[in-house]
């Protein structure tokens, strides 16, 4: 008679235990890089804003504002100091006073760096309307950031222009809903962080915040981050 044999409890027990321990290790370390993301993330938002506060300290004065930084910032070697209208809002539609820029919105990040506040060099052209690499600071997924005086964001009710420092598009919603609940209060229509549609030079802008769930949305008009979609297009604003 041919004998017949297969595997014994043990070698099968031996096997779901390296079975669970690989699948233990992918699902860490895929928590282990999420974490990283919104530490990133939540790095770049602490320091801009620190850099932003620092700089209205000293010049008295809102960075892309500033109507005397020709005279006081020393900018890049080979780049003039370009001057915002000093009204005391950020505008990318600033009306021109003594060949100020209209764009001031790009000019924040010549102005921070320039003072020393913000690693790295940032030089706008006069006249410059477009973001670019030259002047303008990105996100971890390579879409520009922008400080800016606008209602770009979601609010309960209707959103006034303030002041606000967007992470820029991009991020899934698992990342900018764990952003959220790490620095504010979870809620992407209230509170000091919210969602926002800014676009920047992302391939399309996030998804509008809709009245009830609905597929690709990133957050709800209640504020609830809507994460079973696993949208991957989705942004926030920091409010000052």
């Amino acid at each position: 008679m041919r004998k017949h044999r297969g595997f014994t409890l043990i070698e099968i027990a031996i096997v779901l235990v390296i079975i669970g321990l690989l699948l233990g290790g992918v699902l860490k370390g895929q928590e282990l890089i999420t974490s990283a993301r919104v530490r990133n993330l939540i790095s770049q938002q602490d320091g801009i804003k620190a850099a932003f506060f620092g700089f209205q300290d000293r010049y008295r004065a809102l960075p892309g504002d500033y109507a005397t930084a020709s005279q006081n910032l020393k900018c890049p070697s080979g780049s003039s100091c370009l001057n915002g209208n000093g009204n005391g809002v950020i505008e990318s539609g600033a009306t021109p006073v003594a060949s100020s820029e209209v764009h001031e919105e790009l000019l924040v990040w010549m102005h921070l760096a320039s003072a020393g506040f913000l690693n790295g060099s940032y030089t706008m052209t006069a006249g410059a309307t477009a973001a670019s690499d030259d002047n303008n600071p990105k996100n971890p997924y390579n879409i520009y950031l922008q400080i800016i005086y606008d209602a770009v964001y979601a609010d309960s009710g209707t959103p006034v222009n303030k002041h606000n420092l967007k992470t820029g598009a991009q991020i899934p919603v698992e990342i900018i809903s764990e952003v959220d609940r790490k620095i504010d209060d979870g809620n992407g229509v209230r509170g000091g962080f919210r969602y926002s549609q800014y676009q920047g030079n992302a391939p399309g802008a996030p998804p509008a915040p809709a009245a009830a769930y609905a597929t690709g949305q990133c957050v709800s008009t209640t504020g609830v981050w809507y994460i079973p979609q696993s949208e991957v297009n989705c942004g926030g604003a920091s409010l000052f």
